[in-house]
């Protein structure tokens, strides 16, 4: 079974629930060999993942969506662990077959939503997405799903309502919800209510999410654990697609396998969970009007990310820098048009004390912050402190 990382008493409870109740037994006849239709676990008395969908105890449909799984390999070509995966919905949508599969895929990855539909007598692997954090998809209540009418949403056992972007209930039918309009690049929000169980006696009035968006491309995973609402505040009009790319926020830190880069996997950098935003105040730059500064903040499986925001006056778009790992100072090459700049953010005191390379102009200077032209080579800042210096090179192309 894959690790798990913790999110407070909900999590430990419902790990211990589920641990306790996998692999209890076959939920639908199958072959040896072909996945489990469904996923044994319960909480308490209520299966979590029961199978779903018209298609679900079809055995040759299930030997198909097998098939179609044991040959599919991930970005790092590690293979899925059948014995430990289910088919968690199998059934038609939109008029036509579809399958999910929650796959367990040891060693580099935790786990991925595979969406197969036929391809004649067999089938095939159309999207998969993967699970940043590093416990396994069963443990999430919503999954998000994409079809020919839209997005829509399965959800576990737990889910008692769901509400989409505009906080009206969306109906759902085999666990599959109505097709939602999500935009492709804006993130939306989505809360879902959670019924009394073992492992949460009280239930959950609001268990809040962020969808960034149909335009996210596989296999970074779209749905982000929203819990206090910080995220959909800090994502307000900003486009999710240039945030996924390879230069922005989301998708700058790309994935490490060995001693090389995995361009094909979800990014180190990839959001998980408390997105958040801080102002880092206003900005004049050669004598044109004040813009926004902020500070973006957001803990990815591989630990705690920063980026900034520039926000020009009169409404202009937005300028990201791609994502910096939580430091004490933290630098960010900013590409505002005509001006590339480097932004430097630390925690002010009376003790810190911020030096830059000789003949550097300092376009802003105030406790905590320095912004600078992005040198053409390869420069060091560094930040001194009670007992310690931190050193940071930026710039260069």
């Amino acid at each position: 079974m894959a690790r798990v990382r913790g999110r407070g008493k909900l999590a430990t409870t419902l790990l211990a629930v589920l641990l306790a109740t996998t692999a209890c037994g076959p939920v639908a006849d199958r072959q040896p060999g072909d996945l489990r239709v469904g996923y044994d676990s319960l909480d308490g008395s209520l299966a979590v993942w029961p199978p779903r969908g018209s298609l679900a105890g079809d055995p040759a449909v299930t030997a198909a969506v097998t098939a179609a799984v044991r040959a599919w390999r991930s970005p790092a070509d590690d293979r899925v662990h059948l014995s430990s995966s289910g088919i968690l919905f199998s059934g038609e949508v939109d008029g036509a077959p579809l399958a999910l599969v929650a796959a367990d895929v040891p060693g580099e990855s935790a786990s991925w939503l595979l969406q197969l539909t036929p391809d004649g007598e067999r089938y095939t692997v159309v999207r998969a997405t993967e699970y940043t954090d590093p416990g396994y998809l069963v443990y999430s209540d919503v999954l998000p799903v994409q079809t020919a009418a839209g997005r829509r949403y399965l959800t576990s056992g737990r889910v008692e309502r769901l509400l989409g972007p505009d906080g009206r209930a969306l109906p759902t039918r085999d666990g599959i919800s109505a097709a939602v309009d999500v935009p492709a690049c804006r993130a939306v929000p989505l809360t879902a209510t959670l019924r009394a169980t073992e492992s949460l006696p009280r239930g959950r009035a609001a268990d809040r999410m962020l969808d960034l968006g149909t335009g996210t491309a596989d296999p970074r995973y779209p749905l982000v654990r929203d819990e206090t609402g910080s995220g959909k505040r800090a994502l307000t009009g900003l486009d999710t697609c240039l945030l996924a790319g390879e230069r922005g926020p989301f998708g700058s830190l790309p994935r490490r396998v060995g001693d090389r880069t995995a361009p094909q996997s979800a990014p180190e950098s990839w959001p998980m969970a408390k997105v958040a935003v801080r102002s880092l105040g206003e900005v004049a730059l050669g004598g044109g009007d004040p813009a926004e500064l902020e500070q973006l903040t957001w803990e990815s499986a591989t630990g705690p990310m920063t980026a900034v925001v520039y926000r020009p006056a009169g409404g202009g778009a937005p300028v990201v820098s791609p994502a910096d790992r939580s430091a004490p100072l933290q630098t960010y090459r900013l590409p505002v048009p005509g001006q590339p700049l480097v932004v430097l953010s630390w925690r002010a005191n009376r003790d810190s004390s911020l030096s830059v390379p000789p003949g550097t102009p300092l376009l802003v200077e105030r406790p905590g912050l320095a912004v600078v032209p992005e040198p053409e080579r390869a420069e060091t800042f560094s930040l001194a402190g009670t007992g310690k210096t931190q050193y940071r090179s930026v710039g260069g192309r």
